[in-house]
């Protein structure tokens, strides 16, 4: 007997990503203790994400043409100038209304400055590589290796008046470019390793899905509110169309903007390492981590739906309005290895 499980997830907006990703997170929801409680492979499966994504990156810059690297650096800089931008118009902006600490009362009690900033200022990489490593080139997803520089609080900091608190993390930033090279290198050496690493990309992001997900309670909506909720889509929706706009004027199709627009998991941390440097921002701190937490959700969650629409769009109007094309298809002929 055979049963369609992959035609099935395809039907579904970005579901090879999607769906793995609600099914961990469901899981650790309804059974968080599972990977503790198996341990072993079981365990590695569902919180491996950054092994995976590592393993990941390799594969994707193997697919790279090296030939490429200005195309990267004008993609990823035009996206990580945008999201910091908003950051620093939303910081300054709502620094006009709000000190360090949270609204007391009200519909936005809880909010700050720094739950704004923290949610607006870092994208979540794995989800950007693994949505454009499927509806996008593969120098696409090289980009992030620019919009590495927004995690952790150094921006936050930098955002929020607190410079100097925390030194630039550049060995995290080497850290991140060390696997691209690695392939890059590896395919242009070798295109034998270049068509066996490029391969393999699809099948990590199905498996990155479920552990990144793994690591979200939907729970975490629930106790943050609506206000939490209204977060993440201000950030989806708001965020999405700056960095579509920084996107498109930079030659691109819009997709990788709208691929940046969520909010990293590790965003969840930056609040809480802020007021360790800065006590000003101790009150702020505790609420600012369930917001985020909760923009995360959303983002991860709406994020995919939103870039899968678009890559569906553009390869109808491409094929002139045929929309039986899946929107697994990707958009200009990626996601075969092949490098541009």
């Amino acid at each position: 007997m055979s049963v369609p499980i992959k035609a099935a997830i395809e039907k579904v907006p970005g579901g090879m990503m999607l769906v793995p990703l609600l099914v961990g997170a469901v899981l650790a929801t309804v059974a968080p203790g599972t990977a503790d409680f198996f341990g072993s492979f079981t365990g590695g499966l569902l919180t491996g994400s950054t092994p995976i994504l590592a393993v990941f990156y390799v594969c994707m810059g193997a697919s790279i043409d090296l030939r490429a690297t200005p195309y990267i650096l004008k993609k990823g800089g035009a996206l990580f100038g945008a999201k910091v931008l908003l950051a620093v118009v939303i910081g300054v902006v709502a620094g006009q209304f709000m000190s360090e600490l949270p609204v007391q009362g009200g519909f936005l009690a809880g909010l700050s400055v720094l739950a704004l900033v923290a949610a607006f200022s870092d994208t979540n990489g794995g989800l950007y590589m693994a949505l454009m490593g499927q509806y996008g080139k593969p120098k696409d997803v090289a980009a992030y290796s620019i919009m590495t520089i927004e995690s952790g609080p150094f921006l936050t900091m930098l955002i929020l008046g607190v410079a100097g608190l925390s030194a630039f993390p550049w060995q995290a930033l080497v850290g991140a470019l060390i696997p691209l090279v690695l392939g890059m290198v590896l395919g242009s050496l070798d295109p034998a390793m270049r068509k066996f690493l490029s391969a393999a990309s699809p099948v990590l992001i199905f498996f990155f899905g479920l552990a990144l997900g793994f690591g979200i309670s939907l729970q975490t909506v629930l106790s943050a509110g609506l206000v939490g909720v209204l977060l993440g889509l201000v950030v989806l929706f708001l965020g999405g169309a700056v960095l579509f706009l920084a996107d498109r004027l930079t030659g691109g199709t819009g997709l990788g903007g709208l691929a940046a627009s969520s909010t990293a998991g590790n965003a969840a941390a930056v609040p809480m390492l802020v007021a360790a440097a800065n006590p000003a921002y101790e009150e702020a701190a505790g609420p600012a981590t369930v917001l985020v937490s909760a923009a995360i959700v959303v983002t991860s969650i709406g994020t995919p739906l939103i870039v899968a629409w678009y890559a569906r769009y553009l390869q109808a109007k491409k094929s002139g309005g045929d929309t039986s094309s899946t929107a697994a298809v990707a958009v200009e002929g990626a996601g075969n290895g092949a490098s541009r």
